[in-house]
């Protein structure tokens, strides 16, 4: 297994991928940098981006990182828990997304995540996701 990081493109793997326009720049077993779409398409009922697009993304960067680590396993990484913390409001723009490796084990993984605002770096979410190394045929 390579851990340089290496592009991605998920994009139309589901609609959720396809809304969400994730873009990865780097992914490897230890990192992922990316981003994501953030304007009106996903707005709450008052005009700011729902924070279910901020959790979506932190579990989506978090699991592609894990899922690098545990490939050649013929494991899967699958989302146990999933902690956001929703620090500022955001209307429109792509956001950045950082996410890295906290710990990896044998049976788990917990990774960190962070969304910022490209053009001054202000977090708008953060969160961490513990994730179960599985078996792939599971």
């Amino acid at each position: 297994m390579s851990d340089e990081p290496q592009p991605t493109d998920l994009r139309g793997a589901s609609e959720l991928m396809r809304l969400l326009e994730i873009e990865f720049d780097e992914v490897s077993s230890t990192s992922v940098i990316g981003s994501i779409a953030a304007d009106e398409r996903h707005h709450q009922p008052w005009g700011l981006v729902h924070g279910g697009l901020f959790t979506a993304a932190i579990e989506t960067f978090a699991t592609t990182g894990a899922f690098e680590a545990v490939k050649d396993r013929g494991q899967l990484a699958v989302g146990v828990t999933n902690i956001t913390d929703f620090l500022r409001p955001h209307r429109s723009g792509r956001l950045a997304v950082n996410a890295r490796a906290i710990q990896q084990g044998r049976t788990q993984q917990l990774w960190e995540v962070e969304i910022s605002r490209p053009e001054d770096g202000k977090l708008v979410a953060r969160g961490q996701v513990r994730l179960q190394n599985v078996d792939g045929a599971s």
